[in-house]
């Protein structure tokens, strides 16, 4: 896919370029970011450079993420990372994403966070051809279950063992967003189970 750039009120998502390096090193340099996420700790100039310049252009052009670089529309202070992530041929075919996002220290609890997500799921629905976006989350990651929350997102429970984080397998939450729940239409047709009837 063509890298394309998203807005909000308040905020450009655009794919990442050189001139972000040194942004996105100071903000991984973050204890809850290397804690939550699974970025390389400790953390080096050279991880950031990768991300920027290697890994982000290969995944729009290879189809495997499609990353955002978050910035603010008055200043253009990086707020965060943010993209649909690991993408496979049969997700493809399924049209299943997952979100994956981190915010800057200094740019939290401003609701900047859960405003991209509404661009981005929002994009991914109307634009990639998706029909369900999953987020995952490390159990315990309390500020990214609140951002999915606020942006719409259903829990449908704990993963054991999910995830490898630091050598260690961890246990993760899992919730999903549907176009339904923003009043779109699936590209595919969707039957949801039926509810059992209540006990008498």
């Amino acid at each position: 896919m063509e890298p394309v750039t998203l807005d909000t009120d308040r905020l450009l998502l655009r794919p990442m370029e050189a001139g972000d390096i040194d942004a996105v090193l100071a903000a991984c340099q973050d204890p809850d970011v290397q804690r939550w996420t699974r970025v390389p700790s400790p953390y080096g100039r050279g991880h950031a450079e990768d991300f920027v310049l290697k890994v982000s252009p290969a995944g729009w052009r290879e189809d495997t993420m499609y990353n955002f670089g978050v910035f603010t529309r008055d200043g253009g202070a990086l707020v965060g990372s943010m993209g649909l992530v690991g993408f496979t041929p049969s997700r493809h075919a399924e049209r299943v994403a997952e979100l994956g996002y981190w915010t800057a220290p200094g740019q939290r609890r401003r609701g900047y966070t859960a405003e991209a997500v509404a661009a981005v799921v929002r994009w991914a629905f109307t634009e990639v051809g998706i029909d369900r976006v999953e987020w995952f989350a490390e159990v315990g990651n309390e500020p990214s279950r609140a951002v999915a929350l606020r942006a719409g997102f259903t829990m449908e429970g704990t993963l054991r063992s999910w995830f490898v984080n630091h050598g260690t397998r961890r246990d993760a939450w899992v919730a999903s967003l549907l176009p339904s729940d923003l009043g779109l239409v699936s590209r595919l047709p969707y039957l949801p189970a039926p509810h059992p009837s209540p006990s008498p």
